[in-house]
């Protein structure tokens, strides 16, 4: 067993702010604001501002039956096929046996569950459709991803809540370490903007009642909660020596990671953040660094005032040398499980770009939080190797991330 960096070839991204990496990336520098997706069906739910992926470009995702696909599946398949794409891997020609597939996902195929329970309700068990549980069940994306490639090797399913994406490149980065496979595709997908999903996170508080393109403000003083939204992001990652062997582009390394669990509150983080912290000692020990390495950070910034308190506060206490923060929601939203996956593949651009996106519609920082070096107003040049990536969901898991390209 080997524990040392594992090369990233290729990257795809399907968000709000478009459906691949280029697009989500230019978004983001700009801070373009996006317009609210709520669908008719959200009416009365609360919910006041809420992002959705816009349609797939013709041909983006050709194959029997993916039109029909739930959404959270679609977005996955399409963000592999991207990542395949960048990294120059023919699925044809590999050993499917010695490729891995991890697939995080916060809540599966809620769409599709919302549509026949609607069925149900109307018409009785008769019309619910035969193909609810391929389309909904939490495994499937990982699945239709092994299916459309002819991948024989590991397939797992990661649910960790808003950490889920985040722990699957983890656990991608685990199984090239142990030797159990010579190529992983990881990714993080969740399409929940749904009213049941809307409805639970609106009656506990959690998401803005702000209507508008910039209600989401991570560490701002006039925050009040997450925008919900889907998406998806997708990473090949492989063993340096095979992917040198065969002439690949590197874009990035996975140098460390760190899991743990706060076993403090059902949804709630520690508020002294001291599992986070756990888990972001345990990535530099992975990756044989200091917190005085980590130059830029990219927070989970979630723009609830719970979660960004206790993050700004475990930032200033574990880095007091003041690296960069920046914080990709204030413009995507909450991608829920998607979300430490998407972060990933930002973060990559950003050390090879060197460039940092700016934390959208936050003007005003909370004077209540630490100080900390906030990435406001527009992109900021910067000549960072060594970036942290950090995630947090429900049930207390944190999961951390640090990458270098």
């Amino acid at each position: 067993m080997t524990d040392g960096p594992v090369a990233i070839t290729g990257t795809g991204l399907v968000t709000p702010a478009g459906t691949d990496t280029d697009s989500t990336w230019d978004a983001l520098c700009e801070a373009r604001s996006l317009e609210s997706g709520d669908p008719e069906p959200l009416e009365g739910t609360g919910v006041r501002h809420s992002l959705r992926v816009p349609p797939l470009r013709p041909g983006q995702l050709k194959g029997r039956g993916t039109a029909r696909t739930d959404p959270f599946i679609r977005f996955a398949l399409a963000a592999v096929d991207e990542a395949l794409a960048a990294s120059g891997l023919d699925s044809g020609s590999w050993d499917g046996s010695r490729v891995g597939v991890v697939v995080g996902c916060g809540l599966g195929g809620t769409t599709t569950l919302h549509e026949q329970h609607e069925r149900l309700a109307r018409g009785g068990p008769g019309i619910v459709s035969p193909y609810l549980h391929p389309r909904s069940l939490i495994n499937m994306a990982a699945g239709a991803v092994s299916l459309r490639h002819g991948i024989t090797g590991p397939s797992h399913t990661v649910v960790a809540a808003c950490a889920s994406g985040a722990v699957a490149l983890g656990l991608g980065k685990t199984l090239l370490d142990a030797g159990l496979c010579d190529t992983v595709i990881a990714c993080g997908t969740d399409a929940g903007v749904t009213p049941v999903v809307v409805s639970g996170f609106a009656r506990m508080g959690a998401l803005s009642a702000q209507k508008g393109p910039d209600a989401s403000r991570p560490f701002a003083a006039d925050r009040d909660g997450f925008v919900i939204s889907e998406g998806a992001a997708a990473v090949v990652m492989e063993k340096p020596a095979k992917a040198r062997a065969r002439g690949a582009e590197v874009l990035g390394r996975l140098l460390g990671y760190g899991s743990t669990s706060d076993a403090h509150h059902p949804t709630a983080p520690h508020p002294d953040g001291a599992g986070a912290e756990a888990a972001v000692r345990q990535a530099l020990e992975q990756a044989h660094l200091s917190p005085a390495d980590v130059q830029t950070v990219n927070a989970h910034g979630t723009s609830t005032p719970a979660n960004d308190l206790t993050e700004s506060r475990l930032i200033a206490r574990l880095f007091p040398h003041g690296p960069s923060v920046t914080a990709n929601k204030g413009l995507l939203g909450h991608t829920l499980g998607a979300a430490g996956a998407i972060e990933a593949v930002l973060t990559l651009r950003s050390l090879r770009t060197g460039l940092l996106p700016p934390i959208a519609h936050t003007e005003r920082p909370d004077p209540e939080l630490p100080e900390l070096d906030l990435v406001l107003g527009g992109a900021r040049r910067h000549g960072a190797t060594v970036a942290l990536s950090t995630s947090f969901g429900f049930g207390g898991s944190n999961c951390a991330l640090l990458l270098d390209a």
